[in-house]
């Protein structure tokens, strides 16, 4: 089964909790705090390989979780840093962010790599916080927790060459010619319901072709098979459009040209702007003076610019496979997709925001809360004591004040609520 967009859960790892302890063996009865830091959670990485060419493996598969980072442990022992997660994708995978709809990255090369999410720091262990004040702290920081995050990948084939055309075109059996594929070829609409590739070899040089199926009138806006396809003829540095000159579907084949050149316009001028070689197929389907008369017929109405061939005589073949790679030597490849410059792992370390509870307590969270608590133990005097000072300095009891505060009022922050005192 062939996949080509597929919406995916991701998350990184958590850091691992520092560890609160105090030195104690048979020589040390009462020693200082050795507790180790916390291990950071594993990344989550986007790997591109030759050897996908669908996201078939995610039809399933769609949450990827990295691993967490260890705990740390006595005698300054930090914990283990926790296992990436490395996702593979097919060369020509797009990731985009599934709360934007933005393009975060372009996984056009093989053994490209993108970092998509960083593991949770770890927490400090309280050997971190000892100090000529703070002898002997009995607390330590937790890990950062990080949180899920929803993105869509969506293949985009790598070829130097799209084939396109109406269905029946000839475009399986052309590829079939020209290249080591083996394509299911039949004589009914929509026999391709997936882009097929192929590598065609001429004068000892090689370039990739890509089969697009199923355009039709109305493609780009949903009709038949091809908008899901249309993204894959993106990158192909030229087209091979080919059209039906024995116009076997009943249809008039300039109409089937002019058509085709439409839908590639409406989704993309950069796609209408990609060179083309025109071609005409199964020339062998008409005697030679129809097939003068059309191609007269279509030298006064479009140009001259043009080659006919025949998939079931190999009449022609050669010549098209000439013509194709003298083009693809001048043409450069096409520039990766535009990544958009905002920050898809971007961490909220600086937001407070205060709201009021039903029974009139202040609520204070926010990124910049979330961070300071993690180091924050009310069961130790000296930790809730520098909570406290940290809350007036960060200008939080202000902007409580502001709101409303007054001696006696309640506070709530994450976990903890304590009567504010003036």
């Amino acid at each position: 089964m062939f996949l080509d967009r597929v919406k995916i859960i991701i998350k990184a790892g958590n850091g691992g909790n520092g560890s609160t302890s105090f030195l104690r063996n048979a020589m040390t009865a009462k020693g200082g705090p050795d507790g180790g830091e916390g291990g950071k959670g594993g990344d989550v990485i986007f790997k591109a390989t030759q050897s996908l060419n669908t996201l078939y493996d995610f039809r399933f598969h769609k949450k990827f979780v990295a691993e967490n980072g260890e705990n740390g442990a006595k005698r300054l022992q930090s914990g283990a840093n926790g296992k990436d997660v490395i996702i593979k994708v097919p060369c020509g995978t797009v990731i985009i962010d599934a709360q934007t709809d933005k393009i975060i990255a372009d996984l056009y090369e093989d053994n490209m790599e993108f970092v998509a999410l960083k593991g949770g720091k770890g927490g400090h262990g309280n050997a971190y916080y000892k100090s000529s004040i703070k002898q002997a702290p009995h607390y330590s920081q937790t890990g950062e927790i990080t949180s899920p995050h929803e993105v869509i990948l969506e293949l985009k084939t790598i070829a130097d060459v799209g084939l396109v055309g109406f269905p029946n075109a000839g475009k399986s059996t052309l590829l079939s010619c020209i290249s080591n594929a083996n394509p299911k070829i039949a004589n009914y609409p929509f026999t391709t319901l997936y882009p097929n590739l192929g590598v065609c070899e001429v004068k000892g040089q090689t370039f990739v072709v890509a089969d697009i199926p199923g355009l039709i009138e109305g493609a780009s806006e949903g009709q038949g098979l091809g908008h899901y396809f249309l993204k894959h003829v993106e990158r192909v540095r030229l087209i091979l459009h080919l059209v039906d000159i024995s116009q076997s579907d009943a249809r008039d084949f300039i109409d089937d040209y002019k058509i085709i050149n439409q839908e590639l316009a409406k989704y993309s001028d950069e796609l209408a702007k990609t060179p083309q070689i025109i071609v005409f197929t199964k020339i062998d389907l008409v005697d030679e003076q129809t097939l003068n008369e059309r191609l007269k017929r279509f030298e006064e109405k479009i140009g001259k610019n043009y080659i006919c061939i025949s998939g079931a005589t190999y009449n022609g073949i050669e010549k098209l496979k000439l013509l194709t790679l003298e083009k693809l030597s001048k043409l450069p490849k096409k520039p990766p997709l535009k990544v958009e410059d905002a920050d898809f792992d971007k961490r909220d370390y600086t937001s407070i925001e205060i709201t009021r509870d039903d029974d009139g307590a202040f609520v204070v969270s926010g990124g910049k809360i979330d961070n300071f608590v993690r180091g924050v133990v009310l069961s130790d005097t000296r930790s809730f004591a520098y909570f406290q000072n940290r809350l007036q300095e960060m200008g939080i009891i202000d902007l409580l004040k502001e709101r409303g505060l007054k001696n006696g009022g309640i506070v709530r922050i994450k976990d903890i609520t304590f009567e504010y005192t003036e």
